[in-house]
């Protein structure tokens, strides 16, 4: 199994069709079609069906094109390496982010990490914790940020100080004198929409507030609760730096007290695991900025 077979693999599952991939390839397709006709037979399995109109994968074809993935990612890292060792501090750093904080918190601070390191270029992939962790497990990023709690026996950790959640919802959805914080019982009647991370948490705390939460929505994406609560189907409770990802949006936020709720983001890392370059000097300047905080 060859470097250049992967490559064509992934095109082809990429494309859909192996017309579509060749011409991507820049290459005719009856030498494409012998390539994957002598991967599958080395390998012994079927990778794609093939119709007139397009291929799918088999089982077997989805599990190669997740390691093939990690295999080209790996390769790439490895040769970033070697250029750095060779010409400077240079190369490429993957970082994966929550929503929330891959628009405010990374801009700024790779601005400056920029300024000091011309030289790196940026990977950057957007999801949510569970979706970041994913992506560092596989080996396609060297970094994360995510929400808390995660599992320390795997992961290096520098946590950013405490955020607190917030009450968004539409200004007249809850009767309230005071626009800037709310009792968390006044909400107890109201439809909530939460983010599935926290949905055990805020629970936790409707019951410590003496009422069962009306949840009308769970979602794994904060964009979409805030929509929903801009159309009026009820109030969310998310991040206070999400609620920026809606530009000139007409919601009310407002801080829950009684208890106030809070949770806290951080930079993680595989333990056991060497990190190219541009990596450790990435942590080591986050270090240093958020020594402070």
């Amino acid at each position: 199994m060859e470097i250049r077979q992967l490559k064509y693999f992934l095109a082809i599952a990429e494309a859909g069709q192996i017309t579509k991939a060749a011409a991507r390839l820049h290459i005719t397709q009856p030498p494409l079609s012998q390539q994957m006709i002598l991967l599958e037979k080395e390998l012994g399995v079927q990778l794609i069906e093939r119709t007139k109109k397009h291929i799918t994968l088999t089982e077997s074809g989805y599990i190669l094109q997740n390691r093939a993935e990690q295999i080209l990612e790996l390769i790439h890292t490895t040769m970033d390496e070697i250029r750095e060792a060779a010409n400077g501090i240079s190369g490429k750093l993957t970082i994966g982010t929550i929503t929330s904080s891959g628009r405010s918190l990374i801009p700024e601070f790779i601005q400056k990490f920029h300024q000091t390191y011309p030289k790196i270029s940026f990977d950057v992939r957007l999801g949510d914790s569970r979706r970041i962790l994913e992506l560092l497990n596989a080996g396609v990023i060297e970094i994360g940020l995510v929400r808390l709690p995660i599992d320390i026996s795997l992961y290096n950790y520098i946590s950013l100080p405490q955020e607190n959640m917030v009450i968004v919802a539409l200004p007249d959805a809850i009767k309230s004198e005071d626009k800037e914080t709310l009792s968390f019982d006044k909400i107890k009647n109201y439809p909530l929409l939460i983010h599935r991370r926290y949905e055990t948490i805020i629970s936790d705390y409707c019951s410590q507030a003496g009422f069962e939460p009306n949840v009308l929505c769970t979602s794994d994406d904060t964009t979409s609760l805030l929509i929903w609560a801009k159309l009026g189907l009820g109030i969310a409770i998310v991040p206070e730096t999400t609620v920026n990802l809606l530009q000139d949006s007409p919601l009310l936020v407002q801080k829950p007290t009684s208890p106030a709720i809070v949770t806290v983001a951080a930079v993680i890392w595989l333990k056991k695991h060497t990190l190219s370059t541009a990596a450790a000097h990435f942590l080591e300047m986050f270090k240093e900025t958020n020594a402070g905080l």
